[in-house]
């Protein structure tokens, strides 16, 4: 005979929590995420410590979302030059709400569908009002910094994931021409500390 299923309660019987304790004593609320409650801190913290490509890259560290993100709002200085310090920082910020969800590779967001964007685009407009960004970033902004990580992300593949360029190519592109980059996986800590400085330069270049 079959089990009956199990509703998962507290033991006080509450609801599960749907909130995060970050480690500036913050509490985010996860299904409704309020941008009195995000910390640069905490998004840099959260961000050095989370892997690309699920970990499966070379080197003695992790390549994480804090590096990349790095990369990837250089490569936009580059691609759109004229860019204010707001639509930088959009870039610098585009992976932000993997702080608390983690990264997940492409395949694995297509399975989930569209609840999981909403999500992330629900815990995105509350980053972007914390830091008095527009909520949605203009469609032109969004298609720059979504090259730019296609570009990154092919760099990532080729040099650190093990994909071959013919790989690469087939799944991200090939890059512009006589764009190169050079990516070497650095220290938890280092990271960390540069995302935080770019960061502070981009919203006070006092």
């Amino acid at each position: 005979m079959a089990r009956p299923a199990r509703t998962q309660i507290s033991a006080k019987g509450e609801a599960p929590r749907a909130w995060q304790r970050m480690l500036s004593g913050r509490r985010l609320d996860l299904l409704d995420p309020s941008p009195l409650d995000i910390e640069i801190e905490d998004i840099a913290h959260g961000l050095a410590r989370v892997a690309r490509w699920n970990g499966q890259t070379i080197g003695a560290h992790a390549f994480s979302v804090a590096q990349h993100s790095l990369v990837v709002e250089e490569l936009c200085r580059k691609l759109a030059p004229s860019w204010d310090r707001p639509r930088r920082l959009m870039a610098l910020l585009h992976d932000a709400p993997e702080y608390v969800i983690g990264d997940m590779i492409s395949p694995f967001k297509a399975a989930l569908g569209l609840d999981y964007k909403a999500f992330e685009a629900k815990l995105e407009a509350a980053i972007h009002l914390r830091f008095s960004l527009p909520a949605i970033a203009p469609p032109a902004v969004k298609a720059t910094i979504k090259r730019a990580d296609i570009i990154c992300a092919y760099f990532e593949a080729v040099q650190l994931a093990g994909f071959t360029e013919a790989e690469a190519k087939r799944f991200f592109g090939a890059p512009p021409r006589g764009m190169a980059l050079s990516l070497k996986p650095q220290p938890t800590a280092q990271v960390q500390e540069a995302f935080l400085k770019r960061f502070r330069s981009l919203l006070d270049p006092a």
